[in-house]
C-alpha cells in the first residue's frame, strides 16, 4: 500500500508531462485529483482486492474527496507547480511506475479519466451509486466501491 501523497505526486508528474506536449492540456486541479484518486482506489479494490492508499474517501457535495489531500491543497486550483524542483514528486513517480501492478492501474485510470475536466468527473461521480448512496460527509465504503466498479472495470485477459 502506498501513501496517498505518493499517488498525488504520480498524478502531478504525469500531468506535467501532458502540459509539456499538449498545448490544450489543463493543469491538474485539486478537484480533478480527488476524482482520479477515487477511480484509482476503485480500480485497486477491483483488481487487487486491496486499497492502493489507506485514506478513506468521503462523499462531499462536489463528489468523492480524500480529506487529507483536500487539506494540503486547500485554496489552490492547480496543484502541479514547479515539478522540476520537487525531487520527492519525481521519486514517487518512479517508485509507482516501477511497481508493475500499480503502474497498470495508474496508467489505465489516467488514460481513461485523465483527459476529462474536473467538472465532467464530478458530474460522472454524482451519477454513480457509491456517491449517491452515501450520506454527505460520510465515508464511501470499500465494499460499495468494489461492488459497483467490478461491473464497470473489466480485466483484459
Amino acid at each position: 500500500m502506498y501513501n496517498v501523497f505518493q499517488v498525488v505526486n504520480w498524478l502531478r508528474v504525469r500531468n506535467n508531462a501532458d502540459l509539456r506536449i499538449d498545448p490544450n492540456a489543463e493543469e491538474l486541479t485539486q478537484m480533478k485529483a480527488m476524482k482520479l484518486l477515487y477511480y484509482i482506489q476503485a480500480a485497486s479494490l477491483v483488481f487487487t482486492g486491496k486499497r492502493m492508499f489507506d485514506n478513506d474517501i468521503v462523499a462531499w457535495k462536489y463528489g468523492p474527496v480524500v480529506t487529507e489531500v483536500h487539506n494540503k491543497y486547500k485554496g489552490q486550483r492547480g496543484i502541479v507547480g514547479d515539478i522540476g524542483n520537487d525531487p520527492q514528486a519525481l521519486e514517487d513517480y518512479k517508485t509507482l511506475q516501477n511497481d508493475k501492478g500499480v503502474s497498470y492501474i495508474l496508467n489505465n485510470i489516467y488514460d481513461i479519466y485523465g483527459h476529462s475536466s474536473a467538472h465532467d468527473l464530478m458530474v460522472q461521480t454524482h451519477s454513480e451509486k457509491p456517491w449517491q448512496d452515501t450520506p454527505q460527509s460520510s465515508v464511501i465504503s470499500d465494499q460499495a466501491i468494489k461492488d459497483y466498479y467490478s461491473k464497470v472495470f473489466v480485466v483484459d485477459e
